[in-house]
């Protein structure tokens, strides 16, 4: 990759000593010994282009390309250390091109250095005409194949093993961009609903009312509609005053609120203080911008809070929960109010405690009682006091009422002596 070429080869001499060969032209043992830039100093005395001067333009057009995608020298570094070395392995795609790879690189790097678009839907890899992970470490001679789907995107897990720059830099600006859309999504879905608490039913036309969008933007400090949005979802602007602001407005240009949406969130049995931020709506579907804390872990059935935090996007808390309370009194005017979805689209993880009589068999026995009650088990573990043990689940549910039934096929089991969900404390 950093146009390091040379022809290698060991023989096998005379009392089994190997003998290591290099072939390499003039211009060549310059790139080797004097790095990248000897192509254009060797081109001083011989105008005539190269094989080498291509590969060494496309390799410093590769390091623009990541320079403009990271804009950070420490992360830049990160990502074209591993290219700047030429221990290299050469694979081939199934239709027998050569591809020179890093020494380590995976069938992930390799999906990359064909194309940005395979490396982004790589589901699956092939080598040798036999299926392997994609984590799988690439060897000299072998014949990679890519299986891509169009819905699929790079896991953040592909960070951990990738070794090229290339593939670094475009999983993590993919990762960015997904983050930066799935915030611009909450941002539209928390202000839509803060504007219905002002009576006024769907966010104004960009281009019908562009004078008053230029006038919200300037009035919030930002650049574009999208920035708006990403900044609501992320909890730098708060929905509620932005809303206010855009229905002081609309109602400049005519547009009146609807005294009929004002009446009805009323009636949904919002209280005065939350009337104007409006009701907003989980399911689970939000991404990561909105996270739902560890210290409670809420459920659907619990009654929950939204926290607004200052970029970090929205922390949702069981009401109850001691450490949304503390924010509460420190920060309240960046609370909102939040409700479950009739119908979330995924389980949500809670936290049990099981006493046990210890003897053998009893932690095979409460699992299988978790899993007849369709409970996924996420992660377990388990601390000793004299002849009981406690074992400490985390199980995915679907709701209060599915968690109820959990905890009584639990009870049944037995050797069980106590089980609940568990709570942070103070």
């Amino acid at each position: 990759m950093n146009g390091y070429q040379s022809l290698h080869t060991t023989l096998v001499g005379p009392a089994g000593i190997n003998i290591e060969i290099q072939l390499r032209t003039i211009e060549m043992n310059l790139v080797a010994e004097s790095g990248v830039a000897a192509h254009w100093l060797y081109k001083a005395d011989n105008p005539e282009g190269t094989e080498g001067e291509r590969l060494s333009a496309q390799w410093v057009q590769s390091m623009l390309d990541i320079q403009q995608e990271t804009r950070d020298a420490a992360e830049f570094w990160d990502h074209i250390k591993i290219d700047l070395f030429p221990d290299s392995v050469y694979v081939f795609t199934p239709k027998g091109k050569i591809l020179s790879m890093p020494r380590g690189a995976t069938a992930v790097d390799f999906a990359y250095a064909i194309h940005t678009d395979v490396g982004q839907h790589a589901v699956s890899a092939t080598i040798n005409g036999e299926p392997a992970p994609l984590r799988s470490e690439l060897q000299n001679g072998d014949v990679v194949g890519i299986e891509t789907a169009s819905m699929s995107g790079p896991n953040p897990a592909w960070l951990t093993f990738v070794q090229t720059g290339r593939a670094r830099s475009k999983i993590r600006n993919y990762l960015k961009q997904l983050e930066d859309d799935q915030s611009r999504e909450l941002g539209v879905k928390m202000l839509r609903q803060s504007l219905r608490a002002e009576g006024i039913g769907q966010l104004p036309d960009e281009i019908k009312h562009e004078e008053v969008w230029a006038k919200l933007l300037r009035f919030a400090g930002n650049k574009t509609i999208n920035e708006l949005y990403s900044d609501l979802g992320l909890g730098k602007r708060i929905a509620s005053i932005i809303a206010k602001k855009l229905t002081t407005l609309l109602a400049e240009e005519g547009l009146r609120p609807d005294m009929m949406l004002i009446t009805s969130a009323r009636f949904a049995g919002q209280t005065d203080e939350t009337i104007g931020q409006g009701v907003l709506t989980l399911d689970g579907t939000e991404g990561a911008s909105v996270l739902y804390a560890q210290c409670c872990q809420p459920i659907p059935g619990d009654r929950i809070v939204g926290y607004l935090g200052r970029g970090d996007g929205l922390a949702v808390h069981t009401v109850e929960c001691p450490a949304g309370r503390r924010l509460l009194q420190r920060d309240s005017e960046r609370f909102l109010p939040v409700e479950w979805s009739d119908e979330p689209t995924r389980p949500f993880e809670s936290k049990l405690l099981v006493s046990v009589d210890n003897g053998k068999g009893v932690l095979a026995r409460v699992a299988a009682a978790l899993t007849s009650a369709e409970a996924d088990i996420t992660h377990v573990d388990m601390g000793n006091d004299h002849n009981q043990v406690e074992l400490r689940f985390t199980v995915a549910v679907r709701n209060r009422r599915h968690l109820a039934d959990v905890l009584r096929a639990v009870k049944r089991t037995p050797s069980v002596l106590r089980a609940h969900r568990h709570k942070v404390r103070g």
